[in-house]
């Protein structure tokens, strides 16, 4: 009796710890991985509204722990939120840069801590990195297309973003040049009013580029000399273009600028932005999620693969989506992850509204459904 009592205490306890093993061996894939998220700000209304909450979700669904800081425009205080995030145990780093010459140091750290880094739509021009963006060269070909197709000759301004972003400084204006603009300035079909560098905006702040924009506007009007059409970088420098217009009371020229957000989208059906490049921003954050999940088991950066079917077919047309090499302007081959923006004028708006960035009634707050676009009707 006692020998069948033991074995059964015996066969109970092997039980239990097959039953152990078992719970280990069906793990998610990301229960050991924090993901440390550092955002250079949050004014910006994309940063907080659509691609951290799907940066988040991606990571939680796939069993990983997700922390993060907000630097609030602060290159200093990025620098403190990375050593926060490391010291938290972060295994994988994703970064915004507010510039990405300051945030070297911190990238440093990271290679001493042994946690990867992922340049989240902003490039660091360093080897080591994974570079996740939209394709920012396309963005800004696309903007200066739809402008260009819309006033082919005449006086433009250029209000651009950062000095410290390659994204401004180079990627799109880059992208300009492809659309054209170069060899319209070349021809004399095109002036420049505020030279061939444009004005730059310090941290794309939406009240810089007004401030910017009304002198532009105030020196053409001296000057007897029409602003026919602007090329903004983004939406937040394209919301100061627009505070400048309306507080001068000249009108809307056609004008550019990219993300989707929502007070902009609004502005194309308004008719006082022409052309918004949406940047699905929900997708950039979900490839950024599964990448830092990846990147946490041990996968090289070259050998990424995102799963099928995550990411949408209108942003990554390809079925799945592998790390390409990216060739930065100083010459650097990082791995990338590069996905396709989309020009919304008002004949696409509808767009938009099924991606679920913007609602039909705050996209056509105050338009006149007999006049506005096809989406508000």
């Amino acid at each position: 009796m006692k020998s069948r009592q033991r074995l059964a205490a015996l066969t109970a306890a092997a039980a239990i710890v097959l039953a152990a093993c078992g719970t280990g061996a069906t793990q998610a894939p990301g229960a050991d991985c924090t993901v440390g998220v550092s955002w250079n700000n949050f004014q910006q209304p994309r940063w907080a509204a659509h691609d951290e909450p799907n940066l988040k979700k991606t990571v939680e669904d796939g069993g990983g722990k997700y922390i993060s800081a907000d630097a609030n425009l602060s290159s200093e205080q990025q620098l403190t939120d990375v050593d926060s995030l490391i010291s938290k145990g972060a295994k994988v780093l994703v970064l915004l840069a507010q510039d990405n010459k300051a945030i070297l140091p911190a990238l440093q750290k990271a290679k001493d801590a042994g946690v990867p880094v992922i340049a989240y739509d902003r490039l660091i021009e360093d080897a080591s990195i994974l570079y996740i963006t939209f394709d920012n060269v396309l963005v800004g070909k696309a903007e200066a297309a739809a402008v260009i197709a819309k006033v082919p000759k005449g006086n433009y301004v250029l209000i651009k973003g950062d000095p410290g972003d390659p994204n401004a400084s180079t990627f799109l204006p880059q992208g300009w040049d492809e659309a054209g603009l170069a060899d319209k300035v070349a021809s004399g079909d095109i002036v420049l009013l505020n030279g061939p560098d444009g004005t730059f905006t310090d941290a794309w702040k939406t009240e810089t580029a007004q401030k910017n924009m009304e002198a532009i506007i105030d020196k053409a009007v001296a000057d007897g000399t029409p602003i026919d059409a602007i090329l903004a970088e983004n939406d937040s420098t394209a919301l100061g273009v627009v505070g400048a217009l309306t507080a001068k009371s000249y009108g809307f020229p056609p004008l550019s600028g990219q993300d989707g957000d929502p007070a902009n989208l609004n502005n194309v059906a308004l008719g006082k932005q022409y052309v918004d490049v949406f940047k699905n921003a929900n997708e950039l954050g979900k490839a950024a999620g599964a990448a830092a999940l990846e990147l946490c088991k041990g996968t090289a950066m070259a050998s990424l693969t995102l799963p099928t079917g995550l990411i949408d077919a209108g942003v990554a047309p390809t079925a799945g989506l592998s790390a390409k090499p990216f060739t930065t302007p100083d010459g650097t081959s990082v791995q990338s992850f590069i996905l396709q923006p989309t020009p919304l004028t008002a004949d696409n708006l509808q767009v938009a509204i099924d991606a679920g960035q913007i609602t039909k009634e705050d996209l056509c707050k105050g338009v006149d459904p007999a006049t506005g676009p096809a989406a508000c009707k």
